[in-house]
């Protein structure tokens, strides 16, 4: 299996919500990895460079058309394109990856997707809580009770978060990954979520 995660970012995506994870696969404390054992791309809809929220402009490395079958996980980051027409392209490209057991990760509006698409009717899930999920939902949704009121959720290879859990979601994913020790991650989550002066008081 290859070793690349593809992420997925449509127009107007929310780009702190790919920052931990992404962070975590390519370094480790100190520096980038020589070899890391998991390697970032980006998935967008054309080749043409796709901008966030914030007006930063990220070159993709595959288009839809272009993105290979073999990968190891599927990321789908937030933001405003998932309620617009572009984002029913993804439907069948997140069909073939759960049908493969590949790991899916969907993000605050990208979790709204998930449940619209019907997704998440056989997982446990969040996202940006359960009004919005049924807002989005369609008939396509069927699993309210489902829904856990938890930064972010794993279950059955499919982790889920609101647009809030940015580190909560990075942890999910990269244990699932098995990025590196479960010490280490957590070593990492605890170092950005509480900050190197809470951790480390002045001698």
């Amino acid at each position: 299996m290859s070793n690349e995660i593809l992420y997925i970012l449509l127009p107007d995506y929310a780009a702190h919500e790919a920052v931990y994870l992404s962070q975590a696969i390519a370094s480790n404390e100190c520096a980038l990895k020589e070899h890391p054992r998991y390697v970032n791309k980006v998935v967008a809809p054309t080749m043409e460079p796709v901008k966030s929220i914030g007006g930063f402009r990220t070159l993709p490395d595959y288009s839809f058309a272009t993105m290979p079958d073999d990968y190891a996980a599927l990321v789908l980051i937030g933001g405003f394109g998932w309620t617009t027409p572009v984002a029913d392209r993804v439907v069948p490209i997140v069909t073939r990856a759960i049908e493969k057991g590949r790991i899916v990760g969907a993000i605050c509006n990208a979790a709204s997707f998930m449940a619209k698409a019907g997704f998440l009717n056989a997982v446990s899930h969040t996202g940006n809580g359960l009004g919005q999920l049924k807002l989005w939902e369609g008939a396509n949704y069927t699993n309210p009770d489902g829904y856990i009121h938890a930064q972010a959720v794993s279950d059955r290879n499919i982790v889920t978060a609101n647009g809030s859990a940015t580190l909560e979601f990075a942890r999910e994913l990269l244990l699932l990954l098995g990025n590196d020790t479960p010490e280490r991650i957590e070593m990492y989550y605890q170092f950005n979520r509480h900050g190197f002066c809470a951790l480390f008081p002045p001698e």
